[in-house]
């Protein structure tokens, strides 16, 4: 009750997930929810910005909901999801590609590898999310706007699904425990934006990082974390045009 009270916008999930399998061991998976938020919040969120922020956040949530088990790394070139300790990585993306439409934002992270991906899926596949702003689209006469959020694996070659006569075995394995996991996270993340509590910029967060390096003296983290900030910005502005 005290969430819903907190809410400022309304969350609905479009369907159930989308997931298909590909001859060659691929796997793709998509889920969809429509945000329901007053114009004035539509309009204030509506920028490459708020694109890096819900990025963010989405990674946030990812630690949060794991109790600090996983955690996200940044670095001007990639996002590396780890298991407790940078040694222990169970993916590693490329930096984060940002595309601004009229009405459309996308986010994408092109995967490279780690231990949840197959040797044949290295640099294959990626994390996608999406958001479709429709005006057209109204809740009544409340006024309230539609703002449609999609997340997409594409392409993904998931390690647990194994390869050879073991496939079949793998890709019943695979939907039970590591796809299932991911559907009901991404639900979860998806509702978690009806109280649009976004995560600060990868270029806040990281500037207070250096910040706080080089006042502890650390000046090779206030290095990286400026880089990635630098890195960051520059991708924004490309978005942008």
């Amino acid at each position: 009750m005290r969430r819903r009270r907190e809410a400022a916008a309304r969350v609905h999930i479009v369907g159930k997930p989308q997931n298909t399998s590909a001859a060659d061991g691929s796997v793709t998976t998509r889920q969809v929810a429509d945000i329901y938020l007053p114009q004035s919040e539509l309009d204030e969120i509506w920028n490459v910005e708020y694109l890096e922020r819900l990025a963010r956040t989405y990674w946030r949530f990812l630690t949060r909901v794991s109790l600090g088990l996983i955690r996200v790394l940044y670095t001007p070139d990639s996002r590396q999801i780890v298991l407790l300790a940078k040694p222990l990585k169970l993916l590693t993306f490329k930096a984060p590609e940002y595309e601004t439409e009229a009405r459309m934002g996308r986010v994408t992270w092109r995967i490279d590898k780690g231990i949840l991906v197959a040797p044949r899926g290295r640099g294959q596949g990626f994390l996608r999310i999406e958001v479709e702003r429709r005006e057209d689209w109204s809740d009544g006469p409340g006024g309230l706007q539609v703002a449609r959020v999609t997340s997409e694996v594409g392409n993904f070659y998931p390690m647990i699904a194994g390869w050879g006569w073991f496939a079949k075995i793998g890709q019943f394995i695979y939907r039970i425990t590591q796809l299932a996991i991911h559907a009901v996270v991404t639900n979860a993340f998806f509702r978690s934006l009806a109280r649009l509590d976004l995560a600060p910029s990868v270029v806040g967060a990281m500037r207070a990082k250096a910040e706080e390096a080089r006042a502890a003296g650390d000046y090779e983290t206030a290095r990286e974390a400026d880089a990635t900030a630098d890195e960051e910005e520059r991708r924004a502005e490309a978005a942008t045009g």
